[in-house]
């Protein structure tokens, strides 16, 4: 049987390049050890499948200056400021000497030996790097944007342009190093991501008959070990409270403002903030297993994953490069064997190879895939792959389950109806008394009401469960019995008021628990899903969204799916559906309306979420069902982010599409002054520069989408 390959995850630095991460994973590739590779640009990583060490993929990457680390280092990167790195270094330099050329050529004239000496070491010292990779590429017949640049800056020099030739030098050194800044721009939100949860934790651990605590790297914490949480502490892994009370800040994983109340035998997940008491928890996951592990994971995944318009735009560059080459050939040949004047139209060449440069269509789309990817998971919505955000832009209909997502998937009392002489707190209190032994959801509803009230508990004897009507106690020297009408109607007689009064509720889609005692109806109790408070809100905004249809899709019994479409004002509703027959209610709706998102728990509704264009999961933190059955999860079980990411969707969208034109245009107009002949490598590196910034930071926009 052969042996399962190695995989390996390894972080990258100075990744600032999308055509140097393609170069480099070809390199990795080309290793003999090495089955397959994959470099992810947004996440500045690389997934490699062989026996191989770090020092032959920084080798492979040598042409870049790649440094590559472990994934699972805690150092994940010792970043450099900005005026320390060496390329600006290097390109400061040359500055200094551009500057030093032209202070020369005011004083000593153009054609001096003394300028052109400056322009040359302002060429050599701003230019290494690009000509170093540039020399190497050109034997390998390889051709990127350094060795574009490379036969430009060789041929301005070989036709005497030396001032051109150093200022186009220092401006694509510039170039690099503002695209390689907004990158990592771009990248902070993995890198914010990371930080959240501590490196180390407070274990208690047991030492003879004595408890000591010790701290511990958390890649050392086993599952089972006491975790101690101070105030204003950042709790360190995911667990369950074992001792203490405290308010616990989960903006980081779930997007909540509000922080959460915690007490014993509540979960508590790692990159959360303690605010107020201490705590102890008991570990439950291991740090590579943790909810915000497993977030980091996915973020970095999607942003792997390349949307359509990226897989457009990589296609499209592949024979756009070599087109360019052509036209760049054929305008240094052509015009000078009809014309003459071959310096001229060389020159001319020459700046159509660096305008033609596709930087900045490459870049149109990553950047800012990885910038909405990143602010959504910041803001509490994971995102699972760039396809994913596309297709949510394009969105005609939603799908919304009910239970759980519309509503808020926990049973309430909505209303207590007495007869007689009965008081509402009392008749609660009895019907309470007995639903306390029982373990059924609409018990749990009365006892809630009960504790909300404040009132005291009364102490139930000789409980008796009868299968498929209700149940009885004595309670306060009676016998109550509570449960379905239909039994309360068997015990005792029902006036046409009460019957009248039942029917009312049911209607309103709420179930009524009948109270009897000493052969008296006593009371009714209706219980109900309580619609959630943000739904209305919800809905109008994706109408304002221009959402053209929405629908709701249930299990439930007709009566109470069409009271909360009623409260909703949602016309469209299919209730009694079987998880087959939502599937095929959402094939139906993508033939009808194209592009369907359905909204669900990730459990029950995971046929639907898989059928839908873009599956979007009710995911409260720590569901490990939603963050793996749908496309999309709203991380905090927060209905009020389904609008958000709808509207930073079709942002996205839209602002690639500015970023294609952008590029295409700014290129285009700076090749028709080929015509007359007024192209120069300056306006060259302008529009490639100018191209490449405007994309990079028009994509960086994206960063201050809020919810």
């Amino acid at each position: 049987m052969a042996a399962t390959p190695i995989k390996q995850e390894y972080r990258l630095q100075n990744l600032s390049c999308a055509s140097c991460a393609a170069k480099f994973e070809k390199n990795v590739k080309a290793i003999p050890e090495v089955q397959d590779a994959q470099v992810n640009f947004g996440a500045s990583k690389i997934t490699v499948i062989g026996a191989i060490s770090v020092d032959q993929i920084e080798e492979a990457g040598a042409f870049d200056g790649i440094k590559v680390t472990q994934s699972a280092a805690k150092a994940l990167e010792n970043t450099t400021p900005f005026y320390r790195k060496k390329e600006n270094v290097l390109a400061g330099i040359s500055l200094l000497f551009v500057i030093l050329g032209y202070l020369f050529v005011g004083m000593n004239g153009e054609s001096n030996s003394l300028p052109i000496a400056m322009f040359i070491i302002a060429i050599l010292v701003g230019g290494v790097g690009i000509f170093k990779i540039g020399f190497r590429n050109l034997v390998r017949f390889e051709f990127d944007m350094k060795t574009l640049m490379t036969i430009a800056i060789i041929g301005a020099a070989i036709i005497g342009e030396w001032e051109e030739a150093a200022v186009v030098v220092f401006l694509f050194a510039v170039s690099e190093a503002l695209e390689a800044y907004s990158m990592d721009k771009a990248r902070q939100s993995i890198r914010q991501l990371m930080d959240i949860a501590p490196p180390t934790a407070i274990i208690k651990r047991a030492h003879g008959e004595h408890y000591h605590e010790v701290e511990l790297p958390t890649e050392d914490i086993e599952i089972g070990d006491i975790l101690i949480v101070k105030p204003g502490q950042k709790i360190a892994m995911d667990g369950i409270v074992i001792s203490g009370l405290s308010a616990v800040n989960q903006a980081a994983i779930t997007g909540e403002s509000i922080p959460v109340n915690k007490t014993v035998n509540d979960e508590v997940f790692a990159g959360t903030l303690n605010e107020e008491g201490a705590l102890e928890v008991r570990v439950t996951k291991r740090v590579e297993d943790t909810t915000i592990a497993k977030i980091i994971h996915l973020v970095e995944e999607a942003q792997a994953e390349k949307a359509p318009s990226q897989q457009f735009v990589d296609r499209f560059a592949k024979y756009y490069t070599p087109a360019i080459m052509i036209i760049a050939f054929l305008v240094a040949v052509i015009p000078p064997l009809l014309v003459g004047d071959w310096q001229h139209w060389i020159y001319q060449g020459l700046a159509v190879l660096v305008v033609g440069c596709p930087c900045a269509l490459v870049v149109s789309t990553p950047v800012a895939i990885v910038t909405a990817i990143g602010n959504a998971a910041r803001q509490g919505v994971l995102i699972k792959g760039g396809v994913h955000l596309e297709q949510l832009g394009h969105i005609e209909a939603v799908a919304f389950d009910k239970t759980g997502t519309l509503t808020k998937g926990q049973p309430a009392v909505t209303d207590i109806v007495t007869t007689e002489n009965w008081s509402e707190d009392y008749v609660l209190q009895l019907v309470a008394a007995v639903e306390k032994q029982s373990q059924h959801p609409l018990a749990k509803a009365i006892l809630n009401r009960l504790h909300d009230k404040k009132l005291s508990e009364l102490i139930p004897t000789d409980f008796q469960s009868v299968t498929g009507k209700g149940a009885y106690a004595t309670v306060d020297n009676q016998i109550i019995y509570v449960g379905s009408m239909k039994w309360a109607t068997s015990l005792t007689s029902v006036d046409q008021n009460i019957e009248n009064q039942v029917k009312n509720l049911q209607e309103q889609g709420k179930t009524v628990v009948a109270a009897v005692s000493n052969n008296q109806l006593i009371g009714l109790i209706a219980i109900a899903d309580q619609l959630r408070h943000e739904s209305k809100d919800v809905l109008n905004k994706l109408n304002a969204l221009k959402v053209k249809h929405m629908v709701m899709l249930t299990g439930d019994a007709e009566p109470t799916a069409q009271a909360i479409a009623t409260s909703l004002k949602m016309t469209d509703v299919r209730a009694g559906l079987l998880p087959e027959e939502k599937l095929k209610a959402i094939k139906d709706l993508r033939a009808q309306f194209g592009a369907v998102a359905m909204v669900g728990d990730g459990v029950n509704d995971a046929p639907a979420l898989a059928t839908a264009n873009v599956g979007i999961a009710m995911g409260g933190a720590g569901t490990d069902a939603a963050l793996e059955t749908a496309d999309i999860a709203l991380m905090g079980d927060d209905l009020t982010k389904l609008p958000y990411t709808i509207g930073l969707s079709r942002k996205t969208l839209r602002i690639i599409k500015e970023n294609i034109i952008f590029a295409l245009v700014l290129k285009l107009i700076a090749l028709l002054l080929v015509i007359p002949g007024w192209l120069t490598l300056w306006i060259a590196i302008f529009a490639d520069m100018g191209a490449t910034l405007l994309v990079v930071f028009n994509s960086l926009r994206l960063i201050r989408a809020k919810k």
